[in-house]
């Protein structure tokens, strides 16, 4: 069964259901490897993220094992977990991870411009208490996810917008879905998370400093470092 080229909405679905039913079919047999994520992306006509995001989506629901420095590998109890139970499903509302944060970096990166304009003493405050308890936790060994939804939340706040406000939680709480904290199994450690503060750092002494343009572009900037760190741990995870 050959694979066909896809439409670019929920792109990560379609093309993990093209490859389950090629699992399913047996083109690709329990305990083969499957093609090289760039071969993939190649023969679907979409973008490699798109490919990574759709076998991170098959790994979650038990179809394949990501083996680090080997490949992707067909389960033999394909949607199973390791008891033989079925594996959880992705909710059909899932953003990509990766999608996800090029989403962000476009509106969060203007939320910054605005807040350098906007914001008072009281905003500043706690946008540097939140990377404060980002540092702490940090250093104790626990990820820091409080910290870091309370900066961006922070940053919103200081935007003086009430629909970017919540634009900017929505997004930042999707990345609790089982997409988002798969990838980040490979991604997030205490060097990762230093490298965050430190971008963060450089976003609120823009804010400061009433920069908005140096603001928007340290946004983008975090957002852009959070793409390669999410993607590079993927590359090394999965070899092919």
């Amino acid at each position: 069964m050959p694979l066909q080229s896809v439409e670019p909405q929920r792109l990560y679905r379609q093309i993990a259901e093209q490859l389950r039913k090629l699992m399913t079919s047996g083109e690709f047999k329990p305990g083969s490897r499957l093609p090289a994520e760039r071969d993939l992306a190649k023969q679907l006509g979409v973008s490699r993220p798109s490919v990574r995001e759709a076998l991170i989506a098959l790994e979650v629901e038990g179809w394949v094992e990501v083996r680090t420095g080997s490949g992707v590998y067909v389960l033999e109890r394909a949607g199973k977990n390791a008891r033989g139970a079925k594996a959880p499903k992705i909710p059909a509302s899932e953003w990509g991870p990766l999608e996800l944060i090029r989403a962000r970096r476009v509106i969060e990166g203007e939320i910054a411009g605005l807040a350098a304009v906007q914001a008072k003493r009281k905003h500043m405050q706690s946008i540097a208490d939140a990377i404060d308890a980002m540092r702490e936790d940090t250093e104790r060994g626990v990820a820091p996810l409080a910290g870091d939804r309370a900066f961006h939340t922070a940053i919103a706040q200081a935007a003086d917008n009430v629909v970017l406000l919540e634009t900017v939680q929505t997004f930042w709480d999707a990345r609790r879905g089982p997409l988002f904290e798969r990838l980040g199994d490979y991604f997030e450690s205490v060097p990762s998370w230093r490298m965050a503060i430190h971008e963060h750092e450089i976003v609120l002494e823009a804010i400061r400093a009433h920069d908005p343009q140096a603001a928007r572009t340290a946004m983008q900037s975090h957002m852009d470092k959070s793409h390669s760190r999410f993607s590079a741990s993927w590359r090394r995870a999965n070899s092919s």
